[in-house]
């Protein structure tokens, strides 16, 4: 299997971090977006959308949407809950990790990290969403080790790629100390370092 991500991407790692607490082999393949590299006509053939994560199964078949990829890649294991509520509760908050926390927490942060935008500059509008969804966030881990409870599932990992980088969209964790604690947890649970 291929990975064809941006190592500068949540979405990307996101993936990566599915597949090596999974143990599955896989060849990470460096995309770089910054330069057009999701938007070549090679890349575009694989994934019409033009945007990373994509993989590429051993038989030729490609999937896109880290999501739909993590969703792909744990199937069968612990990191789907069996219960059919809790995997339903998992897909909701994998839904809204995409609609609400991604758009906010992920743009902010692009557009400072990456475009050089100062933190103050950011559209006052931008700012709340991202503050909302860091409060809803921090609410909905609630007193839990994780998510949805003692268990470690790929709303954690989904949820932990943009949220451990908030301070890059000057966003200060330090007022959400029931994030930094769950942070910690699932940073510790996929052996990540710290992000810094």
């Amino acid at each position: 299997m291929q990975i064809f991500g941006d190592s500068i991407s949540g979405n990307c790692l996101k993936v990566k971090w599915t597949a090596d607490l999974l143990a599955i082999p896989y060849e990470w393949v460096e995309i770089d977006i910054m330069a057009g590299g999701s938007r070549t006509p090679d890349f575009v053939a694989m994934n019409p959308a033009g945007q990373v994560p994509a993989i590429r199964l051993p038989d030729g078949r490609a999937l896109a949407q880290s999501n739909a990829i993590m969703l792909y890649l744990a199937e069968g294991s612990a990191l789907i809950p069996a219960d059919r509520f809790d995997r339903a509760k998992m897909l909701e908050w994998l839904f809204w990790e995409q609609y609400s926390h991604e758009p906010a927490v992920a743009v902010a942060r692009f557009q400072v990290r990456y475009l050089g935008k100062g933190a103050a500059n950011l559209d006052p509008k931008l700012v709340e969403k991202s503050k909302a969804a860091l409060d809803r966030l921090q609410a909905g881990i609630g007193e839990g080790p994780f998510i949805l409870g003692d268990a470690l599932s790929l709303a954690d990992i989904a949820l932990v790629a943009y949220t451990r980088m908030a301070g890059d969209g000057g966003f200060d964790l330090a007022l959400y100390p029931g994030l930094q604690r769950w942070i910690a947890r699932v940073e510790d649970a996929l052996h990540l370092s710290p992000y810094a």
